[in-house]
């Protein structure tokens, strides 16, 4: 699974890497340990694209966007439900009737300079930090969902992060991992008309040797504690 990951290179350079032209979320502070419904960063194709502006054979703008970590289905009638969808198994996600709306309409990034997982221990759960090997950000493959309170209230924007099974690195740490969109993958992953047969190849693995690793902090066990201490080598 992905419970908890960092984000904390510059938020416009981030927006740049993944050829963001609508931003709807500034000042966002760097974090070193975001964990599950907390607000975080996604990139999506606009859903809301002027009409004025827009030429007709023109694909809608990539926007950056914030939406509670957490996905709530449209139909939900509580939006704790959310709690329990911080991530949707690639193997299952087009078929999940909590996911596969969004699945086949609303996909987004989600940026990430490096994401944990614990290691079974004799002396109990290791934290383990992984990263790009070039130390570039990320874009993990998400979706996200908009849900409309019952008593008409704002409404709220959620998303959850696909996992895949784990690659050679990731195997002596956890079974599973988040899913890794290189840069064709993005555009493919974000394409409006893309079909489910077209998206599943993308939900794998990400290849061996594009990835490196290192135990941190017990300390990223609270999400209270935010550092950068905690993404460092223990």
């Amino acid at each position: 699974m992905c419970g908890r990951y960092a984000l904390y290179s510059p938020i416009e350079a981030v927006a740049r890497l993944f050829g963001v032209a609508e931003m709807h979320a500034h000042d966002v502070a760097p974090r070193y340990n975001i964990a599950p419904t907390q607000e975080v960063p996604i990139v999506r194709r606009s859903p809301y694209p002027s009409a004025e502006t827009l030429p007709a054979d023109a694909l809608p703008p990539r926007e950056l966007a914030l939406a509670r970590w957490g996905l709530v289905p449209f139909w939900a009638k509580d939006p704790a439900i959310g709690n329990r969808m911080i991530n949707a198994r690639g193997e299952t996600v087009a078929g999940k009737p909590a996911f596969r709306a969004a699945f086949r309409k609303r996909r987004c990034l989600v940026p990430a300079d490096g994401f944990f997982e614990w290691q079974k221990t004799d002396d109990g759960k290791q934290p383990w930090y992984i990263r790009d090997a070039g130390g570039e950000p990320m874009a993990l493959a998400g979706l996200w969902e908009l849900w409309d309170p019952p008593d008409g209230g704002e409404p709220l924007a959620s998303c959850t992060i696909i996992t895949t099974g784990a690659n050679e690195l990731m195997r002596p740490l956890h079974d599973r991992m988040p899913v890794i969109l290189d840069a064709p993958a993005r555009e493919a992953w974000l394409a409006p008309d893309a079909t489910p047969e077209q998206l599943q190849p993308l939900l794998v693995p990400a290849p061996d040797g594009v990835l490196e690793a290192w135990p941190v902090s017990r300390r990223v066990n609270s999400p209270f504690n935010e550092d950068s201490s905690l993404v460092e080598p223990a």
